[in-house]
């Protein structure tokens, strides 16, 4: 497997991914290196000049105005992480965390921190060795960095802290000891740089926003079914229509939508029919899927622009400055994060319309809650309930996290972003409108089976038959729950998305 060069300001999305996964192995580029110790150097002579600069001889925060002795700034840079690990409730996932740890080393590796080649080589060797810094979830604010939980990220180096191995937990002295490594020792800076930065709330946000394309995808998907299983028009997804509103991402759903129902023979069936128009969730999709993609690729726009950001203070540069600023204030992320929620919310809420239009008789022209014994069977009557309850729960998960400020650290940190907080109720929000997308899938499905067997579009009848592979048509009364799963785990694996795409090529996000 190709090794990942760090330092490098231009790693897109699919490069971040690959980082969150097992496996991967990650080095410095040649510049990267020069870069770090061209850094180092300034940092160096800063301190040789015996001048005052914050994080490197000062205390942190409001303690920003005492100053430490020389023979005293390793033990500051080795109390800050110490002190600063105070994290708390379950453990990131090991994706989240094992890019965070690799989002980390990439920002340092820019060479804007001052910190030491063994710093990174440290880091580099943990990462590289399947070790994996058990981080806690809650305890950031989102200014001056992600400071808690990226302090438990950084003491496995001192041969502090905690690492997943695999499936088990071991302390960051025993992962060192296994790759022949002494504990790291700390020198002017190299503490601070560690936890000054938005790395945690970012490498949730990639990740969410990473699996949010593919829902914006399996939204389209879902709504196809369900067109043809009510037999509704297509003539609100006709190109001209959607020219004249040019939004991206409504043109990208009004064509995918045109994709998905070519060839349909369910269509034409009804062309003459009474009815005028379709309800708005379906009827509307492309303006409501649309501004959803619009969300989901402004977040992208920022979440890959930080991620490949130098968010450390101060920050040292080449002509010899060491500046301190406020580039570790995690707003731009917290707020892009608050925008995602709001855009997947949306296609959960939709999706949830629709499955009521699905089960619901007096809308449907099919059996009663899609069962074939209606009364004796309940059929997909409490999925429907559920959807209902998810979609809910993610209207108060939407709330924006980016407005709700708190005064910390003595006031000397007056505003703060709440960034993580956005981004694990991002990957909460995420994986709720997954599961009501995945409900929706199940219902259409059924109402294609209950219908008048006539031929669907290639897209549609591609996952279709995906989905009869794992979940069989609903002939009676059964424990639902394992469907209900199945169903959420082919729209996350992408396998309804890929199947659709074979048969009518790529679809637009």
């Amino acid at each position: 497997m190709p090794t990942i060069r760090l330092g490098d300001p231009s790693l897109p999305l699919t490069t971040l991914v690959q980082l969150s996964r097992p496996g991967q192995r990650i080095a410095l580029s040649k510049q990267a290196r020069q870069n770090v110790q061209r850094s180092r150097a300034v940092v160096a002579r800063a301190v040789a000049a015996g001048g005052t600069m914050y994080g490197i001889n000062t205390g942190f925060g409001k303690l920003a105005g005492v100053r430490i002795p020389d023979d005293q700034l390793a033990q500051l840079q080795q109390n800050l992480l110490l002190s600063h690990a105070t994290g708390v409730g379950e453990p990131l996932g090991q994706d989240a965390s094992r890019l965070a740890f690799a989002l980390r080393i990439h920002n340092l590796a820019l060479g804007f921190s001052g910190v030491r080649l063994e710093l990174l080589e440290q880091a580099i060797a943990l990462w590289n060795g399947g070790f994996v810094p058990v981080i806690p979830s809650q305890g950031s604010v989102g200014a001056s960095g992600d400071l808690a939980p990226l302090s438990h990220m950084a003491l496995p180096l001192i041969g502090q802290g905690f690492v997943h191995d695999g499936d088990r937990v071991v302390t960051g002295a025993a992962a060192l000891k296994r790759l022949g490594r002494a504990p790291l020792v700390l020198r002017e800076k190299e503490g601070l740089a560690l936890i000054n930065g938005t790395q945690i709330m970012t490498a949730l946000g990639c990740l969410a926003v990473h699996r949010a394309m593919l829902l914006a995808k399996a939204a389209d998907l879902a709504c196809a079914m369900t067109v043809e299983a009510l037999r509704g028009s297509e003539k609100p997804f006709q190109q001209r229509l959607h020219e004249v509103r040019p939004h991206e991402g409504q043109l990208a759903t009004a064509a995918n939508l045109r994709a998905l129902l070519a060839g349909s023979a369910v269509m034409p069936s009804h062309a003459n029919c009474a009815k005028v128009q379709d309800a708005y969730s379906l009827r509307c999709a492309p303006q409501v899927h649309g501004a959803a993609k619009d969300g989901i690729r402004y977040a992208l726009d920022v979440l890959v622009t930080e991620a490949n950001s130098v968010t450390d203070n101060p920050l040292v540069f080449p002509g010899g400055d060491v500046v301190s600023g406020g580039n570790f204030h995690g707003q731009p992320v917290s707020q892009a994060l608050d925008f995602l929620k709001i855009a997947v919310s949306t296609l959960a809420n939709i999706s949830e319309r629709r499955i009521e239009q699905l089960v619901n008789p007096d809308i449907s022209g099919l059996p009663p809650f899609l069962a074939k014994n209606p009364g004796l069977e309940s059929g997909f009557m409490i999925p429907q309930v559920v959807a209902a309850a998810l979609a809910s729960e993610n209207k108060t998960l939407a709330h924006p996290a980016s407005v709700d400020t708190i005064p910390t650290s003595a006031n000397r940190e007056d505003h703060v972003s709440m960034g993580v907080t956005a981004a694990r109720h991002a990957e909460r929000v995420v994986a709720n409108t997954a599961k009501v997308l995945g409900i929706e899938v199940l219902c259409a499905a059924q109402g294609l089976d209950l219908g008048a067997k006539l031929r669907p579009g290639a897209g549609v009848a591609a996952a279709f038959r995906a989905l009869r592979k794992r979940v069989p048509m609903l002939a009676r009364d059964r424990f639902l729950a394992p469907d209900l799963a199945a169903a959420e785990t082919l729209v996350t694996d992408g396998v309804l998305v890929a199947a659709a795409e074979q048969a009518v090529g790529a679809l637009a996000v």
